[in-house]
């Protein structure tokens, strides 16, 4: 970029001194066709155009020297600061690009949003249903080990009372039917019957 910028910066230098000495060669002509007209005049007038001529030279030689540095690093500063723009550009542009993108999707996420929250809540729906059964069946299944254990109980204590009814029957019966004599007749033929038997 500085080879092309003194490049450009020395053609401008050789125009500006070609134009110069080509103004310089016109006041000379000029002044040679005013030289018939008076002498004194016109060495006023060449001093004049000397000393432009100088000044011009100097300004020249200053911009060829000092110029292309000049410029250069102007040249430089705004290179880097295109640089800094474009690069900020693209960064802005890959921003909008995102947030468009995300506009763009966000339809769809709140839609996807929605049917998941759909199939959740009927996730949900079943799994308590579900619950309700399962806790139902195991109500149910308390329930009838209750009303069995109940049966199981009322069936042992009606047991126990018609075996206490059978005991105070044959109690009371045997109260009637078993005189004095009848024990004796018992206990013999007990004793008859533990003496038939060894030891």
């Amino acid at each position: 970029m500085n080879l092309k910028l003194a490049k450009t910066a020395t053609l401008y230098a050789k125009t500006v001194g070609s134009l110069l000495c080509s103004v310089l060669f016109l006041a000379l002509s000029a002044h040679a066709e005013e030289a018939a007209s008076g002498s004194q005049q016109s060495a006023e007038n060449l001093f004049k155009w000397i000393n432009f001529a100088l000044v011009a030279g100097v300004i020249v030689w200053l911009c060829v020297k000092k110029g292309p540095g000049f410029f250069g690093r102007r040249a430089d500063v705004i290179s880097a600061d295109i640089q800094k723009s474009t690069e900020a550009k693209r960064k802005a542009e890959l921003q909008l690009q995102d947030a468009e993108t995300k506009l763009q999707n966000l339809e769809k996420e709140v839609a996807d949003l929605r049917a998941s929250a759909q199939r959740e809540s009927a996730a949900e729906a079943d799994r308590i249903r579900n619950l309700t059964v399962t806790d139902k069946q195991k109500i149910t299944q308390a329930a009838q080990a209750e009303v069995q254990a109940a049966e199981r109980a009322a069936r042992l204590e009606l047991k126990a009372l018609a075996a206490n009814l059978a005991v105070s029957g044959a109690e009371s019966l045997l109260v009637k039917q078993l005189t004095p004599a009848a024990q004796e007749a018992l206990i013999n033929n007990f004793v008859k019957t533990l003496d038939g038997r060894p030891n």
